[in-house]
Formats: structure tokens, C-alpha cells, sequence
């Protein structure tokens, strides 16, 4: 059997060279595999639906990009109990480990903030923040039913149960409204840790294992946090816009004063300017309405009012009808928002009291515009005095208003110099007759 011929120098030499190769061009490879990022978001004021759909996109984008956590730094008072129970839902199924970081120093994560940080894979605090005050209330600021606070505190006991984390807190936020400090909540298993600042926490929390996933696809992960770069994940412009309008109060005013400035736009058309400025607040109180949960009894009142200010506008009287407006108005104010949403009352009874007395005041306006004299057109050059600048022919021209006109006159012919009066119009001429005499029997009487 022949042996095989051994490989020459230059042919070892080059295998050699390619394996080396080979491994340069893995190594970056395998480091930016290994190399782990933080996906960042932070949630000031009110939760709403704004800020439930923002961080549902953060969760998503987290996995979808291959992130090792989302955080979210938080400084909330609270907010709706529905946008709050869709963010702890999608927390306790997230297939991402979720961290949330009360901060900076003063901040606090109450009531909706409570349930939400409760929920989080790791729940962390700044020094001097605190959480807690959980008791529902309702939209006028008062305390919810019996039947809804026991509903919120199995709401808030589950969740600690399932987080591992103080049951008897969880109670005792909901029901007597207690509040606590950071370290206070490090001591009762309501928060994991009080952090600095969010490189120390990130390096405290690293290897920490928590367990991820909905109920029957759970599984354990290691977190990987230690100096991982962060990456921001903002509302954005609109975003922003959608959450400063996501107010009942000015939902309401938006509502409430486009409405009447479109009615006075239509009964005493100007420029244009009360149109716009009516069409944009509408536009914005609708805005608003597609962020907020309404109730459509709310949406029908509101009709009510707008017809009655039209009446209003259109035959001005006594008042009855705006004062109908406003009780409708009102009433609308009352019944448009659901659940514990609501108008402040200090801004819901001014603001019906102004659009209906401003629906008396553009109503009279209206009227007083309709009964007017004409100021342009034919109407307005009637009376009108001008000197007549040339003249022949039975006709002459003068400048009337800033124009130039062609007069005839309507018992004698004109002359130039002569002092006129319009009287009437022929097509593109003006019948004027003199002014003089009366000038002249003026002057006779004086002397």
C-alpha cells in the first residue's frame, strides 16, 4: 500500500495562517454576543393608557432586540386603576426581566406606582423615596366603595404573592393608605434594594436569578447588568402630547369652548380666526377622548349643550336656552369619563357657567351684528359724499373709499369740483345728486 506524501512547508504554513485567522475574526464576534444591554424608560405623573402602551412597546422592544432587562425609573402619584392592572399584567408575563427604580431622591411610586413596582422581577429604591398609598379613589378625589377597595386589595395581595413580597403591606397600602421610606421597604420585603444611582444598582442586581415568562413557560435567567451599556426607549413628541392630554379637566375645557367658538363662527362669520381657534381645541379635546375610557351618555349631553347654544346664538332671548346648556353641560362633565376618572369639580362648574354665559354674549353679539348697517357693498356707499374730480358727457368720476367711480347725476348734469351724494347704483355706476344746496341754505341761515 503507496504512503501518503507529507504535506509541504508552504501548504502547513498556510493551514496555520488560516486558523489564526479564523479565531480574529471570531473573537469580536463571541465578545459582542457576550456583550449585554439594559433597555431604559422612565414614567413621570400620571399612569394612563399612554403610559400602559408605552411600556407594553418597551417590553416588546426588549425582547425583540435581545435586551437582558428592561428599566424603568419611576416618579409617579398614581393614575388609572385600569392602565395600572393591563402594566402589572404585562409585567408578571413578561418574558424580560422587568426592574423598576424609584428615583431620583424625593421621588415616590404611589398607589397605581405601588401595584406597578410590586410587580417588577426587581423592585428598587433611591434614597429619601418612599411607596405605598394605595387606596382607589374616585374621580372627585373621594374614597371608592367598599366593594372597589376590597377588589383592589386582592389585587395588590397577588401580586405580592406571586413577587414573594410582604402580603400584610400590600393590605395594609390599600386599605388604611400606608406609606413607607425605602429602607423601611428593603426591611418588610416590599422592595429588593435601596440603590445610589443606576450604575450601582445595575451592579447590585447583576447575577441576581429571577424567574420570567407567563404562568407554564417560566424559567430562570441570571441577570447581566454590571456596567451593561443602556439604552433609552423615549415616548416621543406625540407620545409626549398624547399623555399632557390625557387630562379629564382639559378634555372637557378643550370640548367645551371649541364647541362654542364654531357656534359663533357660524352665526356671525368674521374672519375666520374663532373658526380655527374652535376647530383645534375640538381636535384636541377628541385627542383626548381617544386616550381616555368615556362613557357615551357623556358624549350625547355634550350634543345636548352644543344644540342649546346654537338656539342660543341663533335667537337670543332670555337665556333659556344657555341656561339649558349649561345644566346640560354639566351633566356631561359628570358622566363623560368612566370608572375613577372625573372632572375636578373647581374646574367643571366655572367652565360651564363661562361657555354658557359666553353662548348669551356671542348670541347678542350675533344679533347686534345682523342689525348692523351694511359697512361695504352698495349699501354702505349710500350717503356717501365725494367731489366730483372730471366731468363731461353727463358723467363724471370720483374717488370714493379709496376707488375710483363713475357718477351720474341723477336730476342735473355735473360739473367739476362739484360736491355729490350717492344716492343710488346703475351697474357700474353710482347715481349721486349735489350736495351743494344744502350747503348754500346752511350758509344763508348762518348769515
Amino acid at each position: 500500500m503507496p504512503r501518503s506524501r507529507p504535506a509541504s512547508p508552504l501548504r502547513r504554513f498556510t493551514q496555520v495562517l488560516l486558523v489564526v485567522l479564523a479565531c480574529l475574526l471570531a473573537a469580536p464576534t463571541a465578545d459582542a454576543a457576550q456583550q449585554q444591554t439594559v433597555l431604559e424608560t422612565r414614567v413621570e405623573g400620571t399612569i394612563t393608557p399612554v403610559v400602559a402602551d408605552h411600556l407594553a412597546e418597551g417590553l416588546r422592544t426588549a425582547e425583540r432586540e435581545g435586551h437582558t432587562a428592561l428599566l424603568v425609573e419611576m416618579d409617579t402619584p398614581g393614575g388609572l386603576l385600569q392602565s395600572t392592572r393591563e402594566i402589572v399584567q404585562d409585567f408578571l408575563g413578561s418574558p424580560v426581566p422587568v426592574i423598576v427604580y424609584i428615583t431620583p431622591s424625593g421621588a415616590r411610586a404611589a398607589s397605581a406606582g405601588a401595584y406597578i413596582a410590586m410587580s417588577a422581577h426587581v423592585a428598587a429604591m433611591a434614597p429619601g423615596t418612599h411607596i405605598g398609598a394605595g387606596t382607589p379613589v374616585t374621580g372627585q378625589g373621594e374614597e371608592a366603595s367598599e366593594k372597589v377597595v376590597n377588589d383592589a386589595v386582592a389585587f395588590a395581595v397577588s401580586i405580592a404573592e406571586q413577587r414573594g413580597r410582604n402580603t400584610d403591606f400590600a393590605r395594609a397600602m390599600v386599605r388604611e393608605g400606608t406609606a413607607i421610606s425605602g429602607q423601611e421597604a428593603v426591611r418588610r420585603d416590599v422592595a429588593d434594594l435601596v440603590a445610589s444611582s443606576r450604575q450601582a444598582l445595575l451592579s447590585e442586581v447583576d447575577g441576581r436569578r429571577v424567574v420570567v415568562g407567563p404562568a407554564g413557560e417560566q424559567r430562570e435567567v441570571v441577570l447581566r447588568t454590571a456596567g451593561a451599556p443602556v439604552v433609552e426607549h423615549e415616548l416621543g413628541f406625540f407620545g409626549e402630547v398624547r399623555q399632557l392630554l390625557a387630562s379629564p379637566e382639559l378634555a372637557f375645557v378643550f370640548l367645551s369652548i371649541g364647541t362654542l367658538a364654531v357656534i359663533y363662527e357660524l352665526a356671525s362669520p368674521g374672519m375666520g380666526l374663532g373658526g380655527v381657534i374652535g376647530v383645534v381645541l375640538l381636535v384636541l379635546g377628541f385627542v383626548a377622548l381617544s386616550v381616555l375610557p368615556f362613557n357615551a351618555a357623556g358624549l350625547l349631553l355634550l350634543a345636548l349643550a352644543a344644540a342649546l347654544f346654537v338656539a342660543e346664538v341663533l335667537t337670543p332671548g332670555v337665556g333659556v336656552f344657555a341656561a339649558g346648556g349649561t345644566v346640560a353641560l354639566a351633566f356631561a362633565g359628570v358622566l363623560l369619563f368612566r370608572g375613577e376618572l372625573g372632572v375636578d369639580p373647581a374646574v367643571l362648574w366655572p367652565a360651564a357657567v363661562v361657555v354658557g354665559g359666553g353662548s348669551v354674549l356671542a348670541g347678542r353679539l350675533a344679533w347686534r351684528a345682523r342689525r348692523a348697517p351694511a359697512t361695504t357693498g352698495e349699501e354702505g356707499l349710500l350717503g356717501s359724499e365725494a367731489v366730483v374730480r372730471r366731468a363731461g358727457g353727463g358723467t363724471g368720476q370720483v374717488l370714493l373709499d379709496g376707488a375710483w367711480w363713475t357718477v351720474r347725476g341723477r336730476d342735473a348734469a355735473l360739473t367739476e369740483g362739484q360736491r355729490v351724494r350717492v344716492v343710488g347704483r346703475d351697474g357700474l355706476e353710482l347715481i349721486v345728486e349735489s350736495a351743494e344746496p344744502r350747503r348754500a341754505q346752511a350758509t344763508e341761515q348762518e348769515e
